[in-house]
């Protein structure tokens, strides 16, 4: 069946508008509802309260608690021993630094990683050689199909690593009046566990991702045992410069008895000082990111209205009219 006589077929045609018309349904109900995050963060930090929770107890019963239903996707997961030769410490790091932390999210990522390659491949082999919807030499066509697989390989990662530097930039931008508003309850006179949780209920209508981090802080510095390892949970989950230097700086004042409050308030002015030198640099890059636009966009209208009317003038001179 060749591309013609595909398109010109009633059942694909349907299927295609249907397809489409079920794509419509979804954009609009995406624009038209409000997708709150809040809720869901706020859900991810009680969650992870009762699992501190359930291992103290764990801990101090010297029992394990009946496991839970297993899901489909756990399943095919644990049979076929997917987990297995994966550092599990790491990669639900990096899921948690992309916002996903709920338990079954490892089984859900390995599960992809196998299917995704599969069904690309099979999905590239059957357009090409079984409905013949592009015309390729057979070599070619395999290698196509290889392609379609190493994509669906690495796609899992490439939404991973995307979400995780869009996530970063949102929390970097929150983090400076985070900040301040903890200078603010240690100078109020709160300790470091009422100064994360009072700011993470006050900075979460604005950045419900920071929120969720400074809250799971809070509840790790109320349930574990050393305080030191909380502060450098929250450096491993958020990596940015601000918070590895904030996790430094109230692991020191634990560990050496620092005024709460000082050491915020430096921290807070070297973070200040940070973002205004970061706007001098973009602004002095400016002139030189602006050059190549001008040259293709800016400079070629410019010269057709101070040119093109000299250079019609004599045209019509040697035309004699």
């Amino acid at each position: 069946m060749n591309l013609d006589a595909l398109l010109h077929n009633p059942n694909f045609l349907s299927g295609l508008c249907g397809v489409g018309a079920f794509g419509v349904v979804i954009l609009i109900w995406t624009a038209l509802v409000e997708n709150d995050p809040l809720p869901a963060r706020l859900k991810n930090i009680t969650q992870r309260r009762s699992e501190l929770r359930d291992a103290e107890r764990r801990k101090k019963l010297s029992r394990r608690p009946a496991a839970n239903r297993i899901g489909m996707i756990k399943q095919v997961v644990q049979k076929l021993r997917l987990e297995q030769g994966r550092k599990l410490d790491e990669l639900r790091l990096k899921l948690a630094r992309a916002g996903y932390r709920a338990r079954d999210t490892i089984f859900l990522y390995l599960f992809l990683k196998l299917a995704l390659p599969i069904g690309m491949g099979f999905a590239g082999f059957f357009f090409i050689f079984g409905v013949h919807l592009f015309n390729l030499k057979p070599a070619l066509g395999f290698v196509v199909v290889i392609m379609a697989a190493i994509l669906g390989l690495m796609l899992p990662d490439i939404f991973i690593k995307n979400q995780s530097q869009k996530r970063a930039q949102v929390l970097r931008k929150a983090m400076p009046d985070a900040l301040d508003l903890m200078v603010i309850c240690a100078e109020a006179g709160l300790s470091l566990d009422s100064s994360f949780d009072r700011v993470s209920r006050e900075i979460g209508p604005s950045c419900a991702e920071l929120a969720e981090e400074i809250g799971l802080t809070a509840v790790e510095l109320s349930f574990l045992p050393d305080r030191s390892k909380a502060l450098q949970n929250l450096a491993d989950r958020v990596p940015l410069p601000g918070v590895v230097a904030l996790a430094n700086t109230l692991i020191q004042t634990e560990k050496y008895g620092t005024p709460l409050a000082q050491s915020l308030r430096v921290l807070s002015a070297e973070m200040r000082d940070d973002r205004i030198m970061a706007a001098e640099t973009k602004a002095a890059k400016l002139p030189a990111t602006l050059t190549i636009p001008m040259i293709l966009f800016i400079l070629p209208p410019l010269f057709v209205v101070l040119i093109g009317p000299a250079v019609l003038k004599i045209i019509g001179i040697a035309n004699g009219h």
